[in-house]
């Protein structure tokens, strides 16, 4: 619990602002999105099928702007994240691009009973959520519970050979760096810097910006989703699809799709 209330601090100190200087006004975001909600979803939009009229669940949705392309695009989209700065900047992103949006700020592990109803035609996760949970059978639960039967559960994250595995140094393909220098089977927590860290302005609480972090190897993953109802479907592991040479020959992230049988 003192790890989950720390980083729920850290979410709510300073998510708003780093947004607007990430991403600008939710106005001038929500401009941005509308001109290609696709390519904002990225790739892994081509495993959700025709979303149009689909109930989908984005945990941990954050600011939004998955969640509002996935409503531009049709989809009846809700968001359940523990962070009210986020949820600020998600509903004013929503308002500005004229599309409707439940917001519903609650630790994931601990949505109200009417949520986990299995109405859901999809959960949405992507990108840095794992590794704020402890427990990873408990979240799954939650997503088994969120989804009606033969629901999807569509997962994207950082590849765990990057994050437990592999450092590395360099911000050109010329001089780009790795090393291993990580533990693959280390299961302690890490604290680091919350994501939007470097969007915050000097007067943040430096200390308030820090998040405890649990990461997991792939097999843990795979693992705790079959063990909870969830068919596995596809696991994909990707390179950094930003650059053929930047990184090559390393997996950066990964997709699984699984059913709920």
């Amino acid at each position: 619990m003192e790890t989950a209330q720390l980083n729920k601090t850290a979410w709510n100190t300073g998510a708003y602002q780093a947004w607007l200087k990430r991403f600008g006004t939710p106005v001038e975001a929500a401009v941005k999105i509308k001109e290609d909600p696709q390519k904002r979803i990225g790739k892994v939009y081509e495993h959700m099928g025709d979303i149009r009229g689909k109930k989908i669940i984005n945990l941990l949705g954050s600011n939004g702007n998955k969640a509002v392309a996935l409503a531009l695009l049709g989809a009846d989209v809700t968001i359940a994240d523990f962070s009210y700065e986020n949820e600020q900047y998600a509903k004013e992103l929503a308002a500005s691009a004229d599309v409707d949006l439940t917001y519903i700020v609650s630790d994931v592990l601990q949505l109200p009973p009417h949520v986990l109803s299995g109405e859901y035609d999809l959960v949405f996760m992507e990108f840095g959520i794992l590794h704020y949970f402890l427990d990873l059978t408990e979240l799954f639960q939650v997503v088994n519970s969120l989804l009606r039967k033969g629901g999807m559960l569509v997962l994207q994250d950082f590849h765990p050979v990057s994050t437990k595995l592999i450092s590395s140094r360099g911000t050109t393909a010329t001089i780009r760096k790795h090393k291993v220098t990580g533990d693959y089977f280390d299961s302690s927590l890490e604290e680091k810097d919350i994501a939007f860290s470097k969007f915050l302005s000097d007067g943040t609480n430096v200390a308030e910006s820090k998040v405890l972090l649990r990461n997991w190897t792939l097999g843990e993953i795979v693992t705790s989703i079959a063990s909870k109802g969830l068919c596995l479907k596809m696991l994909e592991e990707l390179p950094n699809l930003s650059s053929e040479v930047f990184d090559k020959g390393i997996p950066k992230t990964f997709t699984i799709i699984a059913e709920k049988l």
